[in-house]
């Protein structure tokens, strides 16, 4: 008969993350430790720290989910969270949710803007990305004939707004585009600066694209709207908790981004940043009392909703935090580099479309193959290995966006490239 002992030393061996209760604990100790960059790559290489981080998950090791990017589970400790908070509110929900479940926002509130590095008050809890830049989109005063730039690799709800703020009220949508692997800021700036009118009221982009993981250059963008009088609006669904950055770094006025992505809360998770002095002149999606004009919590206005979900925010933000985002990051490079690296060199018809640069591309990469089509690789790495992948095409380009997580292991990173491989020799 298996013991426990014996069950874990085995599932170890197969690369299987088998829970440990002390593995929050221990991603603390060791974050500690590091200092230099050389000291970080040594830590993205260290398996026997990340077997920790592994086993704060309880995830299905049968299929390889790689596409983290569209949403990742979340830690047990993040999950036992909730499911403790949802069972309390439902014991006695006017009393349990609404007068002791909500209230504690304020501590979540507090905890994004720790990590964002903003005052608390520059903080709205949302559902996801989509519903933080939707309040920018649709609550900023606009006249018939001004005009919003964006580009062609701004995540499609974002676009699809615009283009209903531009059939109900005449304003004037410019798309621009740019080719990738971008590596250099002026690519992007010099076409947005092609597109400013005396008419430009806003600039809306993504700090990373979801499409290939693109770095964008947010710090130039927003210094030129500055100085043009347009307002920029960052979609930071693919920044926060990826990339390791504060809000100064960007000198943003409205950032929007999803929370069960890559801090790794619970699915439904978002919030929306505007800066103080800025909230006033943003209408809510939803109709809020006078008295809220110029609090950050008149976004949040949507009617009764669970609070569970939203306070686990919590729990995912103090995970994040024992890992540490500059450790964080450095993983998740690493994980793209094992599988890049390999697949690079096993076939001249592999394109990474994504820059391998530091700054221009981090832990989402875009592969293309040439001559053969991204759904069918999907299907094949789907049907014949049970790897999940995202299938992407654009205008532009076609491929499989690939986005490994920290509880991913290298043993699945590998089997990952050895279907790849097989893929390239017999086709799919």
């Amino acid at each position: 008969m298996t013991d426990r002992r014996t069950f874990l030393a085995g599932a170890a061996a197969l690369g299987v993350a088998a829970f440990r209760a002390d593995a929050l604990a221990r991603a603390a100790g060791a974050g500690r430790d590091l200092g230099s960059l050389d000291d970080l790559a040594a830590a993205a290489r260290d398996e026997d720290y990340w077997g920790q981080i592994q086993r704060c998950f309880d995830t299905d090791r049968t299929v390889i989910n790689l596409n983290n990017g569209g949403v990742s589970p979340a830690p047990n400790d993040v999950m036992e969270a909730m499911i403790r908070d949802l069972r309390f509110a439902n014991s006695s929900p006017v009393q349990n949710m609404w007068r002791v479940s909500e209230p504690r926002a304020e501590s979540v509130r507090r905890d994004i803007a720790r990590e964002f590095g903003c005052d608390p008050e520059e903080i709205a809890i949302t559902r996801n990305a989509s519903e933080a830049m939707e309040a920018l989109i649709f609550g900023v005063d606009l006249k018939p004939g001004d005009e919003v730039i964006h580009t062609d690799q701004n995540y499609p709800r974002m676009q699809t707004s615009w283009q209903q703020r531009a059939r109900r009220d005449g304003v004037v949508v410019k798309k621009i585009s740019f080719p990738i692997p971008m590596r250099s800021p002026d690519v992007l700036l010099d076409r947005i600066k092609e597109a400013i009118t005396p008419r430009t009221k806003v600039i809306e982009l993504p700090q990373v694209t979801n499409w290939s993981g693109q770095g964008m250059p947010i710090r130039e963008v927003v210094e030129l709207g500055r100085e043009k009088g347009i307002e920029v609006f960052v979609d930071g669904a693919h920044g926060f908790a990826h990339v390791p950055f504060r809000r100064d770094d960007l000198g943003c006025d409205y950032f929007g981004s999803s929370l069960h992505k890559w801090l790794m809360a619970p699915i439904g998770t978002g919030f929306l940043y505007v800066r103080k002095s800025k909230i006033k002149s943003i209408w809510p999606l939803m109709g809020a009392d006078p008295p809220l004009d110029e609090d950050i919590r008149k976004f949040e206005q949507i009617g009764t909703h669970p609070a569970a979900n939203h306070n686990a925010i919590s729990v995912a933000a103090a995970f994040h935090r024992a890992i540490g985002p500059e450790r964080k990051a450095a993983r998740l490079i690493h994980l793209r580099d094992r599988w890049a690296a390999p697949l690079l060199e096993a076939d001249p018809r592999v394109k990474l479309l994504t820059p391998l640069e530091p700054g221009w591309g981090w832990g989402i990469g875009l592969l293309s193959v040439e001559g053969v089509d991204c759904g069918k690789l999907f299907g094949y790495l789907w049907d014949k290995h049970r790897i999940v992948i995202s299938p992407t095409k654009h205008e532009q380009f076609e491929g499989i966006r690939v986005s490994p997580s920290v509880y991913t292991t290298v043993e699945e990173i590998d089997i990952f490239v050895d279907a790849m491989k097989k893929a390239l020799a017999d086709g799919v």
